[in-house]
C-alpha cells in the first residue's frame, strides 16, 4: 500500500509457481494470498498444491532469490505516498505481513522509513499474523493508542479481517499496482467502511478529518 511491492510478488510468484506446475487465475490469486505473512502463504500454498499436485512446492519458492532480485531493481513507492504520510501529523505505525528485514529495506529504497520508525512492525513481533488481530493491536499498544481510536488503510482482504476483529475502522485503499476489479467489492465485504482510490485521495480525506 506505500511501496508497490504487490505488484513485483504477484508477477514473480505466479511465475514461480506455474514452473512447478501451480497455476492461478491473477484475480483469484490476489483475493486469496495477498496479506497473508510468509509462513501463512508457504502453507497455503503447500495445502494447495498437496490438493492440486500431490506434492509440496512451498519450499522451492522460499528458497528462490528470483523475487527478491526484481524488488532490488523495480520497487517503488505508491505514487503518492511519500507526500501524503509527510503530511501526518497524527501517531503512526506500518502493520505488514513482511518480515521487519524486508519492510526496512523496502521502506528505506523509497523513503519512507523515517516517516514511521521505529513503529514498524511486521509479522515476525506477534504470533499470530493477519488475519488475526493481534498486529494491529500490537501496533496500536506501541502507539499509546486505543484500538478504537485507530484508522486502518488496508488493500487485502486478510488484513481488512484482522483490522476489524481488533476494534478499528478501516478504509480499503485501491491504490496499488496489484488491485483487480474484484478487489473493492471484496474490501467492502471483510468490513471496510469506505474505499479510497489512491494517495491523493487518501490525503484529502485524512486531512479532512
Amino acid at each position: 500500500m506505500l511501496v508497490d511491492s504487490e505488484v513485483i510478488a504477484l508477477k514473480v510468484e505466479l511465475e514461480m509457481l506455474a514452473e512447478q506446475g501451480l497455476t492461478f487465475d491473477r484475480d483469484d490469486y490476489v483475493l486469496r494470498f495477498m496479506g497473508l505473512s510468509t509462513d501463512a502463504y508457504h502453507a497455503a500454498i503447500d495445502e494447495e498444491s498437496q490438493r492440486r499436485l500431490g506434492r509440496p512446492i512451498a519450499e522451492a519458492i522460499r528458497q528462490s532469490e528470483r523475487l527478491r532480485a526484481v524488488m532490488v531493481a523495480e520497487l517503488t513507492q505508491v505514487p503518492g505516498a511519500v507526500h501524503a504520510v509527510a503530511g501526518l501529523t497524527l501517531p503512526k505505525a506500518i502493520a505488514s505481513s513482511g518480515s521487519l528485514g524486508g519492510l526496512e529495506r523496502k521502506l528505506k529504497r523509497t523513503g519512507l522509513w523515517d516517516h514511521f520508525a521505529p513503529h514498524v512492525y511486521g509479522a515476525d513481533h506477534v504470533v499470530n499474523a493477519k488475519p488475526a488481530p493481534d498486529l494491529f493491536l500490537h501496533a496500536a499498544a506501541a502507539l499509546s493508542v486505543a484500538p478504537a481510536d485507530c484508522l486502518v488503510l488496508e488493500d487485502s482482504v486478510n488484513g481488512v479481517i484482522g483490522a476489524r476483529a481488533a476494534g478499528m475502522a478501516v478504509w480499503g485503499f485501491l491504490g496499488g499496482g496489484h488491485a483487480c476489479d474484484g478487489l473493492g467489492q471484496r474490501l467492502r465485504d471483510a468490513g471496510a467502511e469506505r474505499l479510497v482510490r489512491d494517495w491523493p485521495e487518501a490525503a484529502r480525506l485524512l486531512a479532512a478529518a
